[in-house]
């Protein structure tokens, strides 16, 4: 930023304005609601400042100079710029909204908060887009505070301090296999639980052991993991077309008619999903609007 820049006031560029339309002290004055005096040591600044007269005295009144003339177009510009930029911010209007909202999710957020709430994002606010990207718990941070990302989806337990969040639901783990499964016609015991043949899934990939593993290990139990998927989708398919099974969120096989699903005979703790974004859009009316809606769609 130059010097010049630096000295500026901006009521001074104001009063060149008021003077420039009017070219007249006094009418600039009653226009801005300040003393003739005022405006007059003020423009005496503004002469300083521009190294110009800007306004000589004419036979009628006063003419501007030629520098005040080519001041007049780019003076307006950056004031009727300034003026939005410091107005209150205007109400969100969803219907007239052409937002393009990116969001970071994994396939288990898309399905139970993301295609819930799709429905009614695209009938209040059809002139918008929306871009779902995958699930980076180690650049969320990141991504959110450049704007890379408006809201993501997570876990409470894995959810970053730095970020806001609210709470969409609290989930629970049911066992799911395929619909007619021989094992699964009753709640099984634990002993015909373990003999099963598992399917986890394991976002990081590779691994066999997850909080199901961990529950049983308190009970001096352990089951048989047979299968380990990145991903809920394929999950689904597997169970839904072989005799293995899973522990899997209940809101991920509710109402799938290819689907068995009956009571673990093992306690596994659940877990809240939240929704998450920066303080940087924290008080925007757009982004609001989008947390409102997402949260009242997967409410319950």
């Amino acid at each position: 930023m130059d010097n010049t820049l630096r000295r500026i006031d901006l009521n001074l560029l104001v009063t060149l304005q008021a003077l420039l339309d009017e070219q007249n002290v006094t009418r600039a004055a009653a226009r801005l609601h300040l003393a003739q005096p005022t405006v007059s040591v003020q423009l005496g600044r503004l002469r300083d400042l521009f190294d110009d007269p800007l306004l000589l005295p004419g036979p009628r009144g006063m003419r501007t100079t030629a520098r005040a003339d080519a001041l007049r177009a780019p003076l307006a510009e950056a004031l009727a710029a300034l003026e939005r930029a410091v107005a209150p911010t205007r109400a969100f209007d969803p219907a007239q909204a052409s937002n393009t909202w990116q969001v970071m999710a994994s396939d288990y957020g898309e399905s139970t908060v993301l295609l819930p709430a799709l429905p009614g994002l695209r009938r209040a606010a059809p002139g918008t887009r929306l871009a779902v990207v995958e699930l980076a718990p180690r650049r969320m941070v990141e991504q959110t505070e450049r704007g890379d990302i408006d809201l993501a989806f997570h876990i409470a337990s894995d959810a970053p301090p730095a970020l806001h969040h609210r709470p969409l639901f609290t989930e629970r783990y049911v066992l799911a296999g395929r619909a007619g499964h021989p094992k699964l016609k009753r709640r099984p015991t634990l002993a015909q639980f373990c003999a099963l043949e598992h399917v986890i899934v394991s976002p990081m990939g590779g691994g066999f052991h997850g909080v199901t593993d961990e529950a049983l290990a308190r009970v001096g139990a352990q089951r048989r993991v047979a299968l380990s998927v990145p991903h809920f989708l394929y999950l689904r398919s597997v169970i839904s077309r072989t005799d293995m099974v899973a522990m899997v969120p209940a809101r991920l096989v509710a109402d799938d008619p290819s689907l068995r699903v009956v009571e673990a005979p093992i306690d596994v703790p659940g877990y809240q999903m939240v929704m998450l974004w920066h303080e940087r859009v924290h008080r925007d009316p757009a982004h609001r609007w989008l947390r409102d809606q997402i949260a009242q769609a997967v409410k319950g």
